[in-house]
């Protein structure tokens, strides 16, 4: 029986009960669940301000940031964590982080999966029973299959460092890419030629823990691997400010990851690096935006990995052979059409991306009609991170852009529009905040060097606003970069605050004023997760917005020109 036929499916099993929490909108935990309260702190979902601590959450899968697996098991080991997790679609994120909760803590928290006609009657009832066997809520009886088990082909290797003879932590690895790779419906791993880590930010304590647990154990990296940016600037956190309560366990935690032998590279956007793959080359990326970049863009091949099992695969160099890795899951099960607006500016594309991700939640979708737009580097920089904060979708395609776009759609996608109404409506719920702007985000992802030029430029060597920071994350390598064309020198004489290694959803105050009411910012991500993580409004503009609102200390006062 597959797990599409099962009527209730155990992914871990475990008994629980609660009230039921149901929504139709899939959730990240990261910048959308507070983990010191349970808490939904995403101001765009309708569960905003619920609190999920000992709910059956159900939900039809997570979405955005592969950091959720490290909050939930946050969640789960003080005591603020769900009581059960109920999925209609497959879910990766969530689910790891359910299973290291498990296995290296030894906290069950059971995980099932419905299928729709049973999954819409839960949602319709207010309290559930999930037992050994057997799923209960009001008039609702279902009987729960067991997880399945794949017979997972090991090569030799494989069984040795499952075994335990390369080492305990790469042992512990092993487990849990095998116990991810039955999840996945995996016939056998693969190796990987490269990794991105993005469990160095410190979203929990849970984080920390596992790392360095694993550093104890002696873990070392099999493959080139690349860090994520982290939760403070590692140098100078202290001369920030920043409460040694935070930053001491912040940089632990990039150390720990540094002792295994991953490269302190920092950044959100590897894809910068003189590293980046290839069309076709098969890596192990994670964090939401650079996986979708990786493999819409450059056509190379990455899952949407977890925290956690990040450094699993890192340790062993396998991953498990499922999802996008495979040419028929990179096919689009839904073709968008937009309606392209004459004279569109960048801020364009980071809209487009958020509203492509609301249309195709759960699938990959073929973007038409765009080609004429002739989107740069960094426009699909934007368009990809928004579009990793509404979908779970690990890539999208666009026609007349993307490598693989040509051939994409699969013979039974369906159909949706992007319409000038439903830009405008975006644009409207994304710019809520006062006109009054204290801080302009630039690097969310972090900034290319092609945008600190533009920054530089535009701002012309005037001088900001009194009132309004300016602060632009980016990689230590743009920045060393940028230094050496002379752009550092002109950004900060215009009072523009350059910061490494953090970025725009991990800064903290009082690296992030504390003054600030209202933040413009260039990043559809930002935008989307910001109001939650900073208790603050967001605007949503294109740079050139941004610049303005840094010299007057205001944002403009109507919609672009574009969307007229």
């Amino acid at each position: 029986m597959t797990q599409e036929a099962a009527p209730a499916q155990f992914i871990l099993r475990g008994n629980a009960a609660g009230g039921i929490l149901a929504t139709d909108e899939p959730l990240s935990f990261w910048g959308g669940v507070d983990p010191a309260t349970g808490r939904i702190i995403d101001v765009h979902h309708p569960l905003h301000g619920q609190c999920l601590t000992g709910k059956v959450l159900v939900m039809p899968s997570s979405r955005g940031s592969c950091t959720g697996s490290g909050v939930l098991v946050d969640l789960v080991l003080s005591g603020r964590g769900p009581a059960a997790l109920v999925f209609r679609e497959a879910e990766d994120v969530l689910t790891l982080g359910a299973l290291v909760a498990e296995g290296m803590f030894g906290v069950a928290l059971p995980v099932l999966r419905l299928a729709p006609g049973p999954f819409g009657m839960l949602s319709l009832e207010t309290e559930a029973r999930i037992g050994d066997d057997r799923l209960e809520a009001g008039g609702l009886r279902l009987a729960i299959s067991p997880p399945l088990t794949t017979a997972l082909a090991l090569s030799e290797t494989d069984r040795a460092m499952l075994a335990g003879e390369a080492g305990e932590a790469v042992g512990q690895a092993m487990r849990i890419l095998c116990a991810m790779a039955a999840n996945q419906g995996a016939a056998r791993l693969v190796d990987v030629s490269q990794g991105h880590i993005d469990g160095c930010i410190y979203a929990s304590p849970a984080n920390l823990v596992f790392a360095e647990a694993m550093a104890d154990l002696g873990g070392t990296v099999r493959i080139p691997t690349t860090m994520n940016a982290i939760s403070v600037d590692r140098q100078n956190w202290r001369a920030q400010g920043v409460s040694p309560d935070f930053g001491l366990p912040a940089q632990r935690l990039a150390d720990a990851y540094v002792r295994m032998g991953c490269r302190p590279s920092f950044t959100c956007a590897p894809y910068l690096l003189d590293t980046a793959p290839e069309a076709d080359e098969v890596i192990a990326w994670s964090e939401s935006n650079a996986v979708i970049y990786a493999n819409t863009v450059l056509g190379a091949r990455t899952a949407k990995h977890p925290d956690f099992l990040d450094l699993c695969i890192a340790l062993t160099g396998r991953a498990p052979l499922a999802g996008v890795y495979l040419d028929a899951a990179r096919k689009a099960r839904r073709i968008i059409d937009v309606d392209l607006p004459e004279g569109i500016d960048d801020g364009f594309w980071p809209l487009l991306g958020y509203l492509a991700g609301q249309r195709a939640p759960d699938r990959i979708p073929l973007l038409r009609g765009l080609s004429s737009g002739r989107p740069s580097r960094d426009d699909l920089k934007a368009l990809c991170a928004a579009f990793g904060t509404t979908s779970a979708s690990p890539m999208l395609h666009i026609e007349g852009v993307t490598p693989e776009a040509d051939g994409a759609a699969a013979a039974d996608a369906d159909h949706a529009a992007i319409t000038r109404g439903d830009l405008r409506a975006a644009w409207a719920q994304l710019n809520g905040g006062p006109a009054a702007v204290e801080l302009v985000a630039i690097g969310s992802p972090h900034a290319s060097l092609r945008e600190c030029r533009d920054l530089a430029e535009g701002l012309a060597g005037r001088s900001r606003h009194p009132l309004t920071h300016v602060i632009v994350t980016a990689g230590r390598d743009v920045i060393g970069q940028a230094a050496a064309e002379g752009l550092l020198a002109r950004l900060r004489a215009c009072g523009v605050q350059v910061v490494p290694d953090i970025c725009w959803c991990s800064i903290s105050e009082p690296v992030f004023p504390p003054v600030t009411r209202t933040v413009m910012t260039n990043s559809g991500k930002y935008a989307h997760y910001g109001p939650g993580l900073s208790g603050r409004a967001v605007r949503l503009g294109s740079l050139s917005d941004c610049i303005t609102a840094a010299l007057t200390g205001c944002a403009a006062p109507r919609q672009p020109a574009w969307l007229a």
